[in-house]
């Protein structure tokens, strides 16, 4: 009680002293450094444990401790989630969308913590997924909840989910331009120039944050020392193309296997199964361990044969032949692994993945062009760093957010015309054959739709029960035309619903349909309801999304139409009142 009370007396202090928009501010900047921190300790301590695990594993032995790791991970990260924190790992970034979209921008408060702990498992054991995604949830779940504690409305806390996710972006990657515009590109989708700067403010505060603890180490160490040349464009285009294809490809292969994860009903078999699988995969595939980011950094290093040493199939062989089959097997496993362990229990997201698949396709194509002689001598680190860009635009459909992420990590702007030339072609060939991202069809694949415009995400907050009009005064369908004409006299509608005794729903019946013959007498008496009356154009169910009840409006011409539940009558609900009800919300968003 005394801390709402002190929560309550701090907002009143504050709707007296700081305005709404100082107020956002003052918030995002808070919600930027507790997002760095979570991010900071989650990255510390995957790789503390990655460390303590793997130092002494030696490249001329086979290291059987591989295939054990990743079964041990899922299933600590699985039993504490649900027994202990009562959250099971899973999706994270669509997750995070069905809530602004579907759940008023609320984010359960265990999700601040929880992801931390089980993906720091997950991944640390060798789980072939990312960090990115379950920061973006523990970001997102400290600005929801920080809304609700300051009593902030749903678009307002939608703001502030957005500052979680790019400060808690800014911190891992280090770069705060490319943080927003991942916030608005992929989490938020459309936002006002003055919600702009809280991003800004968070994002900042997220990358300094990480700056004072961890100092300038970045996931990536490298040093482009070639400089851009026009005469790669074509090399560029080709890229683009392949990377759209690879997007394809890394999309559909996480979808498949989650839905074969999926039908293994027992969850202890999909742990059996995954960490199985994931354990030899690893075993033969050392760099699929874990988000694979040093693999990324040695190739673009050049060292591109270190990345066989700890196979106990390839170490021994150093022919690039086998380096380029090596790496196209990778790109091919990669996105299975990375199904398999979110489906097996694990916790983590395809953003790491994405970049890793797509960092291997640009470093196989310089390469293999280099290794044939073709033309002209191909950078293979910028190919594959421009590539890692063509694969984030392609799976997660934000070309603008890859474009300005990979240009900052590289610590310039040297490959900003790469950058967006392959991105936009990647972005363009992926969404010829898929026009969602592979974030929306996985909430498809749930089952959870996502509103396709602000007007869809508008209407969808209306709930049919709250429009429903119940002034219209049923009629039971034995009833004679004389008791119809006497309930005309006192009704001011002109449509009369048809329910039985049970109040089912038979029919309706309008004024046009006895109109000529209301007196004749004669009628009055011999001619009864169910003979007028007629089956509505369309019937609504009162659990029925707005949007698909503006498609029947519209399919049926109607302009009014009766609602029901179980097939029991409520009442009617007509275009007007949802048109009425859509003004007055678009009016207060806007003031909002």
């Amino acid at each position: 009680m005394a801390k709402n009370d002190l929560i309550a007396k701090f907002l009143i202090w504050r709707l007296r002293h700081l305005s709404n928009q100082a107020f956002i501010l003052i918030l995002s900047g808070l919600i930027g450094i507790f997002s760095g921190l979570a991010a900071v300790i989650l990255t510390t301590s995957v790789h503390a444990i990655q460390k303590f695990l793997t130092d002494d594993f030696y490249k001329e032995y086979a290291n059987f401790m591989y295939i054990i790791y990743p079964l041990v991970g899922i299933s600590a990260a699985y039993l504490i989630g649900k027994f202990v924190l009562k959250d099971i790992g899973g999706h994270g970034i669509p997750d995070v969308l069905f809530n602004i979209s579907k759940k008023s921008s609320i984010i359960p408060r265990v999700k601040i913590y929880s992801r931390v702990i089980t993906s720091a498992l997950t991944v640390g054991f060798g789980g072939s997924v990312g960090l990115e995604a379950p920061m973006v949830i523990t970001g997102s779940a400290i600005g929801s909840n920080v809304g609700l504690l300051m009593h902030l409305n749903p678009k307002k806390r939608a703001l502030l989910i957005g500052c979680g996710a790019a400060g808690a972006i800014s911190a891992i990657f280090g770069a705060p331009i490319g943080a927003v515009i991942f916030a608005i590109e992929v989490i938020l989708l459309e936002i006002s120039t003055a919600s702009f700067i809280p991003l800004l403010i968070a994002s900042v505060m997220g990358s300094i944050t990480s700056m004072i603890l961890i100092g300038d180490e970045s996931l990536f160490n490298f040093d482009l020392k070639e400089t851009f040349v026009a005469a790669h464009m074509p090399y560029y285009l080709l890229l683009g193309i392949i990377c759209g294809l690879v997007s394809l490809y890394f999309s559909r292969m996480v979808r498949a296997t989650e839905k074969i994860m999926d039908d293994i009903g027992d969850q202890w078999m999909r742990i059996m199964y995954g960490g199985a699988f994931l354990g030899i995969v690893v075993f033969i595939f050392p760099p699929i361990y874990g988000e694979g980011y040093s693999t990324l950094n040695t190739l673009i290093d050049g060292n591109s044969s270190q990345i066989l040493d700890k196979s106990p199939f390839f170490s021994s062989i150093e022919n690039p032949i086998m380096i380029i089959v090596f790496l196209t097997l990778i790109v091919l496993v990669k996105p299975i692994a990375t199904a398999v362990t979110i489906g097996s229990g694990g916790s983590g997201g395809i953003f790491a993945p994405s970049l890793y698949v797509g960092g291997i396709v640009g470093f196989l194509f310089a390469y293999s062009q280099n290794m044939l002689g073709f033309h002209t001598p191909l950078p293979m680190g910028h190919f594959t760093l421009v590539a890692m860009c063509g694969l984030m635009a392609g799976v997660q459909h934000s070309p603008l957010s890859a474009i300005f992420l990979i240009a900052e990590i590289t610590g310039g702007y040297e490959l900003f015309v790469p950058l967006m030339f392959v991105s936009a072609i990647a972005y363009t060939t992926t969404t010829y054959f898929q026009k969602d991202s592979l974030y929306k069809l996985q909430l498809k694949d749930q089952g959870k739709l996502l509103p396709e415009t602000k007007d869809q995400e508008l209407l969808d907050t209306i709930d049919i029960s709250h429009v429903i009009e119940r002034d219209l005064l049923p009629i039971h369908p034995n009833s004679q035309l004389k008791n119809l004409i006497e309930l005309v006299k006192i009704s001011k509608r002109n449509i009369f619903p048809v329910v039985d005794e049970n109040d089912l729903l038979r029919g309706i019946i309008t004024l046009d349909d006895f109109r000529d013959i209301m007196f004749d007498l004669e009628k009055q008496e011999t001619v009864l309801v169910k003979q007028l009356m007629q089956s509505p154009p369309e019937i609504l169910l009162v659990t029925e999304n707005m949007q698909s009840a503006m498609e029947k409006f519209e399919r049926s011409g109607a302009w009014n139409l009766p609602v029901v539940e179980n097939g029991r009558y409520l009442g009617f609900v007509s275009k007007s009142r949802i048109f009425n009800t859509y003004r007055k919300r678009l009016i207060r968003q806007k003031q909002d």
